[in-house]
């Protein structure tokens, strides 16, 4: 079969490389898959460079998430066992965690509702535990984490303000339904989203950056007021001034979606299954901008690290050159 391999760590264009290798064979308690769409996550461009929390054994597969079909023809949801990644015409995976592919939405479309989704999910309901008619204030609402976390906060009946880079990422993120779409290349972050609060500032602050962004997440999170932690795509971790947090009654929440697999596998099945609830009923679809054929896996991955990609980049490898499935 065909699949994309890391032989050493670097950027993602220049280390990934199609090969023609062997299908794995599943381990215990694992099953095969057939890939049907890869989404493209920025774990896989730090799987290329050696900076994500786990690090597979060169050469590797990436690729954290697909939508699958099992050898009996069931169309599933699952996080590949790394070192056999997504990026590949087949993968392995363990057969507990897999999860019924939703019928409202199509193979690319199924795949993006996984990681982001659980993870909005988690961050915003069980950790932040928004309401109805909070204010919700989430950086980098036109990417893929962000876009996920602003339909959901809609979807909860919150008014969300979204924060993007660029005219282009504005419009998407009007299209998804902010309510108030802020330009930090055009405008001061803190002072817009002090306007639009009238001075209160945001009730929770849904945050995939870190660096400058949760600078400006502590300078406008209200009165008890609750930052969601989500990861680094800034790659600068911010070191929180507990002072500020004590001083301003606001809580700072980490989400490591994750950990649910192991800690608490239950609740991920229950996050699916009001997933697949909300896209049945048209409350939430994710944003898959482009569908690229397998042979275009790398440059994709590249252009998520480089931030320049809106809502999910997909893969699927039945998909040819011209665009025909």
């Amino acid at each position: 079969m065909q699949a994309w391999q890391v032989h050493s760590n670097g950027e993602p264009g220049e280390v990934m490389r199609l090969d023609e290798i062997e299908p794995p064979t599943p381990g215990d308690g694992q099953v095969l898959l057939k890939v049907r769409a890869a989404n493209v996550n920025f774990p896989d461009a730090l799987l290329c460079r050696g900076q994500y929390q786990v690090r597979p054994p060169l050469p590797f597969t990436p690729g954290v998430e697909i939508c699958g079909e099992t050898e009996d023809g069931r169309r599933v949801l699952a996080t590949p066992a790394l070192p056999h990644g997504g990026f590949a015409e087949y993968t392995v995976a363990d057969a507990a965690a897999l999860l019924p592919a939703p019928d409202a939405l199509d193979d690319a479309e199924a795949a993006a509702l996984h990681i982001g989704y659980q993870t909005g999910w988690f961050g915003l309901h069980r950790r932040a535990g928004l309401e109805a008619g909070e204010t919700l204030l989430v950086h980098a609402a036109a990417g893929g984490v962000g876009s996920a976390a602003v339909q959901l906060g809609k979807a909860a009946g919150a008014r969300v303000i979204g924060v993007v880079g660029g005219a282009a990422k504005a419009a998407v993120a009007r299209e998804l339904g902010c309510d108030v779409v802020i330009d930090r290349h055009a405008e001061d972050v803190i002072g817009a989203v002090k306007e639009a609060t009238g001075g209160r500032g945001a009730d929770v602050v849904y945050d995939p950056v870190g660096g400058a962004a949760y600078t400006q997440s502590a300078k406008t999170v209200a009165f008890e007021g609750r930052i969601v932690v989500v990861g680094f795509a800034s790659g600068t971790i911010p070191s929180p001034a507990l002072n500020h947090a004590l001083v301003k009654n606001y809580s700072i929440l980490g989400l490591h979606w994750g950990l649910y697999n192991t800690k608490n596998p239950k609740l991920v099945r229950h996050c699916h299954e009001r997933l697949t609830e909300l896209a049945a009923q048209g409350a939430v679809k994710p944003l898959v901008s482009e569908r690229v054929p397998l042979t275009g896996a790398a440059a994709a991955v590249q252009r998520v690290a480089d931030g320049v990609t809106t809502g999910r980049v997909a893969v699927l490898p039945g998909l040819t050159e011209g665009g025909a499935a």
